[in-house]
């Protein structure tokens, strides 16, 4: 593959080879192309506003970009790119949230200016609030225009593309600053591991200001030439079958989702809505952003094999902000791969075959290290390499990987510039747990900051809370926090938080859940659940991309701000 010294380079060799091909296309949650851009349009779209961008800041100036979805954040985007003012994706603000990270995120980035389209600029809410932080509104749209030479510089490969503010899982919102170099690194491996084409449609249901929906999905699509359809993260979730029938109709090669995404597909299947669907083209379903389950699947697979879906497709990985996005990942068609473990040895930080049928955990493989880097688990303490099939922290380097965050120096030495005790650096630290095999196959088993301590003994929550929502129909799956706060004598006791579905909060037993909830945790976990706290569906605060925020979950629980069912 050509090299490039900026995306805006890229964006130019697509313009001179296949300026008339479909970039980008945004479907309704109906499934009708509401809009469309090709290589030419996008460019031209986004040299406009350039020169409008070029009028109202300076070089290096921040500009938040607050879109509902749809295709103008991909011009506004290169927009600013060109005009060498760095982006800063946003989600879109929520009315009144407490939960909401703008605030945090506007105040750390001090923006200059707030790119968005007419319909939000209506909003007057958002107006009063960007007035008070004195940042200058753009409307942005996809009105055709001529192409306008505005002769600005070519950024360099160091320079500053956007700042990818993390999902702040375990800690606030930090600013990842990403170069030019640094994308186009990751865009190139990630391009040699899914092994895409310019005939690699994608499907993408992730938001634009999510680093999966901007990165693995819209910018490495235009990487390689190919078309990415879009479409409504809210019409997914509530429609999860329409993603799968674009696949169908547009023929694509590659779909992207967190492993909840799979899972919700599954449990709204009817047979009536996936009539004449053919899933047989697609060769990449990546799975990544959370925590990958044998059984999700497991059942995608037995679900949708019928529909054509090869099971070899279905491709675990693993990323972060911090590295660009992709760390690891597999071979196209090569399928996934699981491995049993022993629950007790991991408690214990090593990965040993299970003694029997009870200490049975299948773990499954998030790929390995990508061309041109290096992955390594390291004892976090000690900082020393540890050996295969031992469990420490995840340690990455390589050209992709950030080295700066915005305006924060300590974390910028502690996470990006670490050095493994009597080797060269820097490494990243991700903050993750795993371990790698033998043959380098990367099994991430949880969050450092999530490990829940109970005299002594490792518990991941996610084990658990899979545990409690297995027992009924009535627990909302991928909706229950578990983590461990101090009692009275100093001691640390676990609390379980689970959403109830909303079909069956008015019929539920509270007191014969909860009974069972602490039985079943006392079976598989050898724990006490001494607090459990049963609540509505959508009060579990979970960041963008849809992974549980334990760390504010447990605020939330000791602050008595989870209002309770029951």
């Amino acid at each position: 593959m050509e090299t490039f010294r900026s995306l805006v380079a890229l964006l130019a060799r697509r313009v001179a080879e296949q300026a008339g091909d479909r970039a980008y296309v945004f479907v309704s949650d109906r499934g009708t192309e509401e809009a469309v851009l090709t290589f030419r349009q996008l460019h031209h779209s986004a040299s406009t506003l350039a020169s409008r961008l070029t009028a109202a800041a300076r070089p290096g100036d921040r500009a938040i970009l607050v879109f509902p979805p749809g295709i103008e954040f991909m011009v506004a985007f290169f927009g600013c790119l060109m005009a060498g003012i760095i982006a800063v994706p946003m989600m879109m603000p929520r009315r009144n949230s407490a939960r909401d990270a703008s605030s945090a995120i506007l105040a750390d980035c001090t923006p200059a200016l707030a790119l968005t389209n007419s319909a939000v600029a209506l909003r007057g809410d958002l107006q009063a609030r960007f007035a008070q932080e004195s940042i200058r509104w753009i409307e942005v749209d996809l009105a055709a225009s001529e192409d306008v030479a505005v002769g600005l510089p070519e950024p360099a490969p160091d320079d500053i593309a956007f700042l990818q503010y993390t999902s702040g899982s375990t800690s606030a919102p930090k600013g990842v600053m990403v170069s030019h170099a640094n994308l186009l690194a990751n865009l190139e491996m990630i391009r040699l591991a899914l092994g895409n084409t310019r005939q690699s449609t994608y499907v993408n249901w992730v938001p634009l200001y999510h680093d999966m929906g901007l990165i693995l999905n819209a910018l490495q699509a235009l990487y390689v030439g190919a078309t990415c359809v879009l479409m409504a993260p809210n019409a997914f979730m509530q429609r999860p079958l329409g993603w799968l029938r674009a696949i169908s109709h547009y023929r694509a090669e590659v779909a992207c989702s967190p492993n909840f995404g799979f899972d919700l597909c599954v449990s709204r299947y009817r047979a009536g809505q996936m009539e004449g669907v053919d899933l047989s083209s697609l060769r990449i379903a990546l799975n990544g952003a959370e925590p990958v389950h044998a059984e999700t699947i497991e059942r995608f697979v037995e679900t949708f094999a019928p529909h054509g879906f090869d099971p070899r497709a279905m491709y675990p990985a693993y990323g972060m902000a911090e590295a660009t996005l992709l760390i690891s990942g597999g071979s196209r068609g090569g399928g996934h791969v699981t491995r049993s473990v022993s629950r007790t040895a991991l408690q214990a930080h090593a990965a040993e075959a299970p003694s029997n049928a009870e200490d049975t955990q299948v773990a499954v493989g998030c790929g390995r290290a990508l061309t041109g880097e290096r992955i390594a688990i390291v004892e976090p303490e000690r900082r020393t390499r540890l050996p295969a099939d031992r469990v420490g922290e995840i340690w990455v380097s390589g050209a992709n990987i950030v080295r700066t965050y915005w305006r924060n120096d300590e974390a910028t030495r502690e996470g990006l510039n670490a050095q493994i005790a009597g080797e060269d650096g820097p490494w990243l630290r991700t903050g993750d747990l795993g371990f790698v095999d033998v043959t380098g196959e990367l099994f991430v088993t949880g969050r450092i900051k999530d490990l829940i301590i109970i005299r002594g003994i490792n518990h991941y929550p996610q084990d658990v809370e899979r545990t409690v929502q297995s027992l009924d129909g009535a627990l909302r799956e991928n909706c229950g926090a578990a983590f461990s706060v101090q009692d009275e004598s100093g001691e640390e006791a676990l609390v379980i938080v689970q959403e109830i579905e909303r079909t069956a909060r008015h019929s539920i037993d509270t007191e014969t859940i909860m009974g069972r909830i602490r039985e079943a945790v006392a079976d598989n976990h050898e724990l006490s659940a001494r607090h459990i706290a049963l609540i509505r569906p959508g009060a579990l605060p979970k960041t963008t991309s849809g992974k549980i925020q334990r760390k504010l979950a447990r605020k939330l629980w000791l602050d008595g701000g989870l209002e309770q069912i029951g």
